[in-house]
């Protein structure tokens, strides 16, 4: 197929999908490419959860592009070497490193996920991969471990952190992403009226719910349209910028489908 070279005639990007966590997962990618959703970034949690995606990347080439991680969730000791091994195994194969990162609620030890973090953060400095980060209240260890280890090209997913660190996170050059919980978030919301568009991905985190329905990747419109209104831009501009963010970051120029 030919690629669409016009990026103002693309739509959004999903930048952020547990796809494996979806019921009828065919049905709702057909759904999402019938409404103009420009392609997915799926991601992994653990090592089940990894292989999953990409075995579903493999059978939507060109419209779902993997991710694998170790999310801080689902950090075992017993499950670490297994889980390395995976990741390093199939760096070739993936547009990123995610869901990765630290949260501070969650019960498991501090100790292990910063040491885990710290692992999968030299592996993608190493190898020049994105990272997809998650980071509750643990925005500035997260900041900080990236910056420490000349990481170039990352995301903190659904920001909702302090203003100080997404300063430094935008100065570092990095993104953020927007959810639809811009729809009741006034932390998340401001975290999007102040980063620059250009540093902005979309994306859903389905199959999380918002307002008590669970997500879909299409749902990625509600977001574009949540920020459209944020920034007082047309929705059109919106998905054109965030779009080819997306295809920058993750390297997906020359590999996605063209569809209408």
């Amino acid at each position: 197929m030919k690629m669409r070279k016009n990026l103002s005639l693309m739509g959004p990007v999903d930048g952020h999908a547990h796809l494996d966590g979806l019921d009828h997962l065919d049905d709702l990618l057909a759904d999402a490419r019938a409404r103009g959703v420009h392609a997915i970034i799926g991601v992994g949690m653990n090592l089940e959860s990894n292989k999953k995606i990409l075995d579903i990347a493999r059978q939507h080439r060109g419209f779902v592009f993997p991710a694998i991680g170790f999310h801080p969730w689902d950090v075992r000791e017993e499950t670490v070497d297994e889980t390395f091994a995976f990741l390093e195994a199939h760096l070739n194969e993936v547009v990123a490193l995610g869901e990765v990162g630290l949260d501070y609620k969650v019960k498991v030890k501090k100790t292990l996920q910063r040491e885990v973090f710290e692992r999968i953060v030299q592996l993608a400095a190493a190898s020049d991969i994105p990272l997809i980060l998650h980071s509750r209240l643990s925005y500035k260890r997260v900041f900080s471990t990236v910056v420490k280890y000349g990481v170039k090209k990352a995301v903190f997913h659904w920001y909702a952190g302090p203003a100080d660190i997404l300063e430094n996170v935008l100065a570092a050059g990095y993104h953020i992403s927007a959810t639809p919980a811009l729809l009741y978030s006034e932390p998340h919301r401001e975290a999007i009226r102040t980063a620059p568009l250009e540093r902005i991905l979309l994306e859903t985190d389905c199959p999380v719910s918002f307002r008590g329905r669970e997500s879909t990747p299409s749902d990625v419109l509600v977001t574009l349209d949540q920020v459209s209104r944020i920034k007082g831009a047309d929705p059109a501009e919106v998905a054109a910028v965030t779009t080819a963010e997306a295809r920058a970051l993750f390297s997906l120029e020359g590999h996605c489908e063209e569809f209408e």
